[in-house]
């Protein structure tokens, strides 16, 4: 099994650790090879074949960007008591 299990090696006590099998870096950086080549093959396939027929839309926004009702000013908030309050308690 990978695990290898807690020992004493020389008058020092060993932990328990994971080692790899024989061959597994190996096998295991072939997957990760043949990972990565499917996930590039897939993201660059296009669609149903082709080219397409119409061009990409393009931009929709005008600049600068105004909004309605940004020219008036909005009124300066006012106090809602006409006494002060004191804070300091």
């Amino acid at each position: 099994m990978p695990w290898v299990e807690e020992h004493e090696r020389g008058g020092t006590k060993v932990r328990r650790y994971f080692r790899w099998a024989p061959g597994a870096r190996r096998d295991m950086a072939i997957l990760v090879v043949l990972g990565f080549a499917v996930a590039g093959y897939s993201g660059t396939s296009g669609s149903s074949g082709g080219s397409r027929s119409e061009p990409p839309p393009g931009w929709t926004a005008t600049y600068p960007v105004h909004f309605e009702g940004g020219e008036d000013p909005k009124p300066a908030p006012q106090p809602t008591v006409s006494y002060p309050i004191r804070f300091d308690r």
